[in-house]
């Protein structure tokens, strides 16, 4: 008899895999594939449990659900210190808990024979059924470029959602009777990481309120011992937290601090702290509303989190867990198109611009800030300009698109946001994404880029994160449903951008939401420096950027013409005359994988510039999936000394590049011994420098090759690992 091939799937994820827990495999940053997610209903417990070999998740289900074990599978350490509710809700006012249990004598520990003694909180939401899949895809995303090779979307994993009714307790409101809260789970092949949301499902007769929510909230193993003075936040449990609720910010932390917090845990009476004020429990959901209205017969649906628990405190392995995570639940941040910042909007130059770009292998053109191009503007001349240039550069084979300021300005009108008494918008002057002015401006958005032919948006001063106390903007009541309403228009529009297949070039951490790429981390008027500096600082910038972001995250800078300022002296135009500078600011970028904004009227203005600039083109695209993969830090540019980098991609044939670079004025040669452990490679590695002859060289038991390299004055070498 054939299965069929849903049911089937269904029931491979429920096949018990207690042989897998605790069993030491392959370090899962090099092979992934032994991994596999999985549900398991235990057939001897009232458990559920969630594992895939890295990361196991067990939730008891009576008399209620709640988490009793969160372990590191390969270590079999305990990441949580007790049992806490599934998620917390506060509904017309008032706060409940969902699922939970308690009656655990000692928060420092959770010894197994407790927990069968533990008891349901009369109040809480109660477990009534649980449902078991696979992830499918929050957004649609179009592939229309480049991307790394592997990519899955949605990503491979399995998914459980627990169901929950409001409780019969005498105290309840009878007005949330027949009110469901959802909380789902979605774990991954081969990464120590999941991703949790809670839906509202109204089923009463009347609107509910949902005031505010945290839909994750863990006793996690405390990570500092200090009694007395304590560096509160600081030092908390080692877990990466992502949400796609985050603005405000180009790194993770900044961006998602208003998204989730570690606090004090007042359940946690025997911990060492003198003012028990260790930061050991995590709550996940935003600080201030949603003040979300859910009328009858209606779903509302949370923010998400994905949470990465750690299993080093090596920066580099912590880097890599953040990057795998981020090309598994955000694939779209593997694209990374070769693009031209043009400074004009005068059409023979955007036209030459394009031919500049066929003709050199450039992917795409942005009509950049000061170019004088206003998709805001609605004027028909404006379209008709637009679908002038998308047709020729679609001719020539190049992307095209521009560049819009959101909201790091003022528009006035009663549309910026309003603020209390003391306080600023983050940019000092923003509008209200709900006003009337802040619906026509994503209006205008939508329209434009349905109808121009542009696939590239670069969305400056996005979103940051502002409230608004204003009561007449016609999409938000006040200050509490404010941030909410706003993040949910951008949201929603980066979103519907995915879908169509533009690229989104957004100086933020918008990339759960849908962007692609934000800024390596960089100050602008340093490209006003002098030119030989402006190297050092590029490198400089993209080793300190890439320890979270993956070379395609994140852009760097090169000022063909003046820009803010420095003159002759930190530009390079004219670009014949700079030619060697030129070069080594490609090389410093391409040779790391990165994208940089050339900001300028063209490329080339001779032949010689074309050739060279063709010809590192050239050599990137060769070299463009290990270049794009990860990067192990070696050596930071300092401008004293050999400055290097390492790529790595144990499931290509080229398992690693080296690039290194010479800042000082004489050739240098030096034994460098890179750490080979993220190619995949033991015994030996084959090594060619420059793609010539190969070497074969021992894999030390410390994982490290003896390479000795040589490179030329103010130069780039390079060497292929196989």
């Amino acid at each position: 008899m054939r299965l069929n091939s849903s049911l089937g799937a269904i029931l491979g994820l429920l096949l018990p895999i207690a042989a897998m827990a605790g069993v030491a495999g392959p370090d899962w940053l090099v092979d992934p594939s032994p991994y596999r997610a999985r549900v398991h209903v235990r057939p001897d417990r009232p458990e559920v449990v969630l594992e895939n070999g890295l990361l196991r998740r067990v939730i008891r289900i009576e008399p209620n659900a709640a988490t009793v074990s969160l372990e590191n599978q390969i270590s079999g350490e305990s990441l949580i210190r007790g049992v806490k509710p599934e998620a917390v809700v506060e509904l017309n006012g008032k706060r409940f808990e969902v699922g939970g249990l308690e009656g655990q004598p000692n928060y420092a520990f959770l010894r197994p024979e407790w927990e069968g003694r533990l008891k349901a909180r009369p109040a809480a939401f109660r477990y009534v059924g649980h449902q078991i899949g696979v992830p499918q895809e929050r957004m649609a995303w179009k592939r229309v470029r480049h991307h790394a090779p592997g990519v899955q979307w949605p990503p491979r994993g399995v998914t459980l959602r627990l169901d929950f009714e409001a409780p019969t307790a005498s105290d309840l409101e009878p007005s949330l009777r027949g009110l469901r809260i959802a909380v789902h789970y979605e774990w991954y092949d081969g990464l120590p990481c999941y991703s949790k949301w809670l839906t509202l499902s109204n089923g009463t007769a009347s609107a509910v309120t949902l005031n505010r929510f945290s839909s994750e909230v863990l006793a996690a193993v405390e990570r500092v011992s200090e009694v007395d003075e304590l560096t509160v936040g600081l030092t908390p449990p080692n877990f990466h937290v992502e949400t796609d609720m985050a603005f405000g910010g180009m790194t993770a932390a900044g961006a998602n601090r208003r998204s989730y917090r570690w606090l004090p845990d007042p359940e946690f009476q025997s911990q060492v702290n003198y003012e028990k004020k260790t930061p050991c429990l995590l709550e996940v959901g935003p600080d201030l509303g949603p003040d979300q209205s859910v009328p009858p017969g209606a779903t509302f649906e949370t923010s998400r989190a994905w949470i990465l628990p750690q299993d080093s405190t090596d920066r580099e392995r912590c880097g890599l867990a953040v990057r795998r995570m981020m090309r598994t639940v955000a694939p779209w941040v593997t694209e990374n198109p070769l693009m031209m910042h043009v400074v004009s909007s005068h059409g023979p130059t955007v036209t030459n611009a394009i031919d500049q770009c066929a003709a050199t292998g450039f992917e795409m053109i942005i009509l950049s800030f000061g170019s004088g191009f206003d998709m805001e503007n609605e004027r028909p001349e404006t379209l008709q300009k637009a679908q002038a240039f998308a047709a020729y550069a679609r001719s020539r084979g190049i992307e095209i698109g521009s560049y819009s300021l959101l909201a790091s300005r003022s528009v006035g009108g009663g549309h910026d946001v309003v603020m209390p008494p003391g306080l600023k918008p983050a940019f000092g002057n923003s509008p209200c994404l709900q006003s009337r002015w802040g619906t026509n401006y994503f209006r205008r958005l939508y329209d434009f880029h349905r109808q121009s032919g542009f696939t590239l948006l670069e969305h400056d001063g996005s979103y940051p994160g502002d409230p608004c106390a204003a009561t007449d903007h016609p999409g938000h009541r006040g200050w509490a449903d404010s941030r909410w309403n706003q993040w949910v228009e951008i949201r929603d529009f980066y979103r519907w951008c995915r879908g169509q297949g533009f690229y989104l070039n957004v100086p933020d951490h918008y990339f759960m939401a849908g962007s692609t790429k934000t800024g390596m981390g960089y100050r602008e008027v340093n490209w006003s420096l002098p030119r030989e500096q402006q190297v050092i600082h590029t490198r400089q910038n993209i080793y300190d950027g890439t320890w979270e972001k993956t070379p395609s995250m994140g852009w760097m800078f090169v000022p063909l013409t003046e820009y803010q300022g420095g003159g002759a002296a930190a530009t390079i135009e004219p670009l014949s005359e700079h030619l060697d500078h030129y070069r080594r600011m490609l090389e410093s970028n391409l040779a790391l994988g990165v994208q940089a904004c050339y900001r300028g009227p063209r490329l080339f203005d001779s032949e010689t510039t074309r050739a060279m600039v063709k010809a590192q083109v050239d050599w990137f695209k060769a070299h463009r999936d290990i270049l794009e993969s990860d990067v192990i830090h070696g050596r930071r540019a300092d401008a004293r000394d050999l400055d290097w980098m390492l790529h790595v991609n144990p499931s290509l044939k080229e398992k690693g590049l080296l690039v290194v670079f010479n800042p000082l004025d004489e050739p240098v040669q030096r034994i460098l011994k890179p750490d080979l452990h993220y190619t995949g490679l033991t015994r030996t590695a084959r090594v060619r420098e420059r793609g010539g002859a190969a070497r074969r060289l021992t894999v030390g038991r410390d994982d490290r090759i003896e390479l000795k390299v040589s490179v030329p004055a103010q130069g780039m070498n390079w060497w292929v690992i196989e």
